[in-house]
């Protein structure tokens, strides 16, 4: 159940791919690209963030130039820029962001850690083994990492912080953040466990309150959640929520809700105040199932009996044979 999130191609036969005409229509986007990414998760990327006009657009030219490369680090780039512009943009250092410190919201612990190296220069490892002394950031005693616990935004440099204190500047943040929407000390690591399912399964900004009920409805219900966001972070993918029959069925997976009862066993990133907030106020509904009917636009599905849900499920079958490129 969930999005069923896949690299965002547009279905246009043997035409060339969606784009945009020119460099940006003005507005400023934050991008950023993470240790680890391929060139398949920044196509997705800049199409999902809304730079590029298709995944396919960015993909064919890093196929057909495989010498290009990416620095990890943020970029100031613009909404409606050409795959062109976009590509010649990440390869430009003019545009690295150097005075800030961005952290999009879903992003998973050891992709803040390499956002936080690229942007301060401090090496990755020391930042790692500042993490690991988990009980020197003040948190709940069941949190076993800062998972969930560091707060994406928009953070200025200081250049009197260590890695230490820049992950306790992310932390104290979102302690003050759970402080401001009401939440109790003794709730707080059972939000940030709720809020980061919500933040990787809900698409759209008006969904977050109703995936939320789902998630809610069926533990009220004692269902299993069946979370393939949760199944995929437990076997190490944090960039996809799509996951294979395999993966679904390994019950030595603790995170794998399509095999254990409850809440996932820790957090699987880190939620903004969007998430947050509906966890503590889901949205009033009856509804048990959830299924994205379109992955272009995001358009969900939600569900209360199985016939319903299992006719969404049709729709979004039918919506994948006629966009074969996102098999």
């Amino acid at each position: 159940m969930g999005r069923g999130r896949a690299p965002r191609r547009e279905a246009r036969g043997n035409d060339a791919p969606e784009d945009y005409p020119g460099a940006g229509n003005g507005t400023e986007v934050s991008f950023a690209i993470t240790s680890g990414e391929n060139g398949s998760d920044i196509a997705t990327n800049l199409f999902d963030s809304g730079v590029t006009a298709s995944f396919e657009s960015v993909y064919a030219m890093l196929v057909a130039d495989t010498t290009l490369t990416f620095q990890p680090g943020t970029y100031t780039l613009q909404q409606e820029m050409s795959a062109t512009s976009a590509v010649s943009a990440l390869q430009d250092s003019a545009n690295r962001v150097t005075d800030k410190l961005v952290i999009p919201e879903g992003t998973a612990v050891a992709d803040v850690y390499s956002l936080i190296s690229s942007a301060t220069e401090i090496p990755e490892a020391d930042v790692q083994a500042a993490a690991a002394d988990v009980a020197s950031f003040g948190l709940p005693a069941e949190a076993t990492s800062l998972e969930g616990w560091l707060f994406p935004a928009t953070y200025e440099l200081d250049p009197g912080l260590d890695a230490h204190g820049y992950l306790q500047l992310l932390v104290d943040t979102m302690k003050q953040r759970l402080v401001d929407a009401g939440v109790a000390p003794a709730d707080q690591q059972h939000v940030i466990v709720f809020a980061s399912l919500i933040q990787r399964e809900a698409g759209l900004a008006d969904d977050y309150p109703k995936v939320a009920r789902v998630f809610q409805n069926r533990l009220d219900d004692g269902m299993l959640l069946q979370s393939d966001a949760t199944v995929a972070y437990g076997t190490g993918n944090t960039h996809r929520v799509t996951t294979t029959d395999e993966e679904r069925g390994d019950e030595s997976n603790p995170y794998n809700t399509y095999q254990h009862l409850g809440l996932p066993v820790g957090p699987i990133s880190n939620p903004g105040d969007l998430a947050i907030n509906a966890a503590i106020a889901p949205a009033d509904g009856t509804w048990l199932y959830f299924v994205t009917t379109n992955l272009d636009t995001g358009e969900t599905t939600f569900s209360t009996t199985l016939a319903e849900h299992e006719a969404a499920v049709k729709v979004w079958q039918a919506w994948m044979r006629e966009h074969p490129e996102y098999q």
